[in-house]
């Protein structure tokens, strides 16, 4: 979280990277190669099994390959060189097993990346933005894995002053990441955040500007987050726990060290998530504290941010709420009183207790208020209504107007400031068809600058490809959306291979946004869809409600109904459709693949959470708590361990049909632990010897997301579709399995 930013970032993660589309034609869906002599694979790492009995709640169960999880995997998170050996040997007989599986679409890997590299700008950089003397933006050099952080004086083209230079400070590393970077309000210092490992433990350093060195003594063991006070004399951030969660807020001098670091405030409840951050009218720091069911709030005014927090509203449980500071007052984004889509309210800066607050915007059921940021005299939200988003901008009368598009299905997402006063903010429009495009609206004459297109120096015609929105029809009868993306001339009687991907968990909408990935195979005649499944906030907060805890399983059978509607329309046929998802989309697709193993000509689980009874009966692992209100809390429910134990992927692997299945992970994961994919990989081979194949690919060098420099995650997209495209058996990969 970093409120300093004057406008919130959209739910549709518009800092992802530059994208387009290649322009060569392909024939669509031809017709399957013969896959290789079973005689004449690979063979398979058999894992060991060494049975342990876990009885919990009266209920029993059986993991044979509960040995893959280190014993001391906090410290192989900090440092995989210490995982242990016979884990280490098993993982990599998988790396070399998934490599020789996949030898002959090599070629087509290759091809994959040089198209989507092809579509990226190298040199491409960020639109500035502007704050007092400067304007702050991030650019690409050619070639170039991670970007620079730059400034130069406001309405220049010349200055540029490189504050970081992320590509040689991660030279040599095989992983670094930046992630929050953000100066200091007077323009002194600079501070940024830095992940070397994947395993997110984050260090803070803060760089002297006038000298271009770090100050001695960085903030380590950071969540991540930080926040400057607005006068530039203090740093907040939030540090990381041994077991890898945010627990307590810490205030530094800006040049200060640790023996200067002060404990503001602790969270003692370990299921809850906490930041902090500066409310856009820079009035005030706000510590924000919750989970899913619940949050609680404290703030400090910024004139004086060496004082105690002060309690904003106690929690309460199934009341949420969050901050933003506008005309005076406190705009409160909240759930209160029913309000399942969230409402605004208001209380006074003096009077914040939940039995002050007045109602400023009501509830409207389907209508969700997803966000909410100003400027000095304008309010801006972002809604969202059947997977739709909007942004609605009001002043100081209380008159409104919208900001909204025609196609059928795009993303739109605000872009952050730092200026209070202005009346400018900054919009980011993309759909499946059309490259992102960065406007700075007026919202005094409401009228929007065009500041950039994303350009595909391989070129892209919007005009080749269509973007449709269909409805399938769920299980319970819901309305389910569809959102498709295919060339124009892509023949819709069953022939065209399906990638259909999926979520579905945290209130998290799919965006049906650009991507220069996806273009590569709808060049390949491919039809891409998005399911909009219950799970995620696609159409309002009770679709997330619908899909969590003893609802889950609503989120797999909403993709499963997905597909037999594709089929039933004729954009798919079974057995032609690889289902795609990761993280808790891939706990979506272990779950579909035990459901409905005939129904997939493969499927894709990236970092999947397929373990899920052992993953949420383990209080060590660093998310469980935090997201027992997700699932439920088997350690004490009995009903949430049946209902858990009913759907988990890994406890429910079959003799089954199951289709070819691709699992991903990293060692230093600490989201989804590196176990959970080889685990499930292990125990498929076994019950389901006569199906698959099953192929497992730890990253050895990363976390949760993967590669961090631009190139190294293209080429990680490209193995998962050349996977893709040998299980449906193309020519181009060497025919099928």
């Amino acid at each position: 979280m970093n409120r300093r930013r004057v406008l919130l970032t959209g739910a549709a993660g518009l800092a992802a990277m530059a994208a387009g589309c290649a322009t060569a034609a392909a024939p669509v869906a031809p017709p399957p190669s013969p896959a290789v002599p079973k005689k004449d694979r690979p063979v398979p790492p058999v894992a060991k099994k060494e049975p342990k009995t876990i009885t919990q709640l009266g209920r029993t169960r059986v993991d044979d390959y509960a040995w893959m999880k280190d014993d001391n995997w906090q410290t192989v998170l900090r440092d995989p060189s210490v995982l242990r050996a016979d884990v280490r040997a098993h993982l990599e007989a998988e790396n070399a097993y998934t490599k020789a599986m996949l030898a002959s679409a090599a070629t087509l890997q290759d091809k994959l990346f040089e198209e989507m590299k092809g579509r990226i700008k190298e040199d491409d950089s960020a639109v500035p933005t502007p704050d007092g003397p400067w304007e702050y933006y991030t650019r690409f050099q050619t070639g170039a894995q991670y970007p620079l952080y730059v400034r130069r004086p406001r309405g220049k083209t010349d200055g540029e002053q490189v504050l970081v230079d992320a590509e040689a400070q991660g030279k040599g590393k095989a992983f670094y990441d930046v992630g929050q970077a953000e100066h200091a309000p007077d323009h002194a210092l600079y501070a940024y955040a830095v992940d070397d490992q994947g395993s997110e433990v984050w260090t803070v350093y803060v760089r002297d500007l006038a000298t271009g060195k770090d100050l001695p003594d960085p903030i380590r063991n950071c969540y991540g987050g930080f926040a400057w006070s607005p006068d530039s004399k203090w740093i907040f951030w939030t540090f990381r726990d041994d077991n890898g969660r945010p627990s307590k807020i810490y205030r530094r001098p800006a040049r200060g060290g640790a023996k200067d670091d002060v404990l503001v405030h602790e969270e003692k409840d370990e299921g809850f998530f906490l930041g902090v951050g500066v409310s856009a009218s820079n009035r005030w720091i706000v510590i924000e504290t919750g989970n899913q069911e619940q949050s609680e709030a404290w703030v400090i005014p910024a004139a004086t941010p060496t004082a105690k927090p002060k309690l904003f509203t106690a929690r309460e449980p199934n009341l949420r709420y969050d901050l933003e500071h506008w005309d005076g007052r406190w705009i409160i984004r909240t759930n209160a009183d029913g309000a399942v889509d969230f409402k605004l309210m208001t209380a006074s800066e003096t009077a914040t207790d939940r039995k002050a607050w007045k109602d400023f915007l009501p509830h409207r059921p389907g209508t969700l208020v997803s966000g909410v940021g100003a400027v000095k005299d304008y309010l801006v939200r972002l809604e969202r209504e059947n997977a739709l988003p909007r942004v609605v901008v009001r002043n100081k009368k209380g008159e409104e107007y919208t900001i909204a598009f025609d196609e059928e299905a795009y993303a739109l997402g605000l872009e952050g400031g730092y200026e209070w006063d202005t009346t400018t903010i900054r919009y980011v429009y993309n759909s499946m068809t059309t490259p992102r495009q960065w406007f700075d609206y007026d919202l005094a004459t409401k009228t929007r600058t065009l500041r950039k297109t994303q350009e595909i120096p391989s070129g892209h015609d919007p005009a080749r490809y269509v973007t449709k929105r269909l409805y399938a029809k769920g299980h319970d009868g819901v309305e389910i959306p569809v959102t498709v993306l295919m060339r124009k001339d892509t023949p819709l009687d069953g022939s065209a291979p399906v990638l259909l991907y999926g979520y579905g968990s945290y209130g998290y909408p799919m965006e049906a946004s650009f991507s220069i990935q996806r273009l590569s195979l709808v060049e390949r005649g491919w039809i891409w869809a998005l399911a909009h499944v219950r799970g995620g906030s696609d159409k309002g907060w009770g679709w997330f409600l619908d899909g969590r805890k003893e609802k889950k399983v609503n989120t797999f059978k909403d993709f499963i109904s997905v597909a037999d509607d594709l089929v039933a329309r004729k954009y798919a046929r079974p057995r032609n459709i690889v289902a795609y998802g990761g993280s808790a989309g891939g706990l979506l697709m272990g779950a579909i693949a035990n459901m409905r193993p005939e129904l997939w000509g493969g499927v894709i689980g990236a970092v999947p959470f397929v373990d899920v009874i052992n993953t949420m009966s383990d209080a060590s692992l660093p998310l469980t708590p935090p997201e027992w209100p997700e699932w439920g809390n088997p350690l004490e429910d009995a009903a949430a361990y049946d209902t858990i134990a009913a759907y988990s992927p890994y406890d429910n692997v079959a003799d089954k049909p199951y289709p070819p299945i691709l699992a991903t992970g990293g060692l230093s994961d600490p989201r989804v632990t590196y176990w959970e994919p080889a685990k499930w990989i292990a125990r498929l081979r076994d019950k389901a010897p006569n199906a698959g194949p099953y192929l497992l690919k730890i990253n050895m060098e990363a976390g949760h997301g993967g590669s961090a420099g631009r190139f190294d995650y293209l080429k990680e997209i490209a193995f998962d579709f050349a996977f893709a495209v040998k299980a449906v058996g193309s020519p181009e990969a060497g025919g099928g399995f």
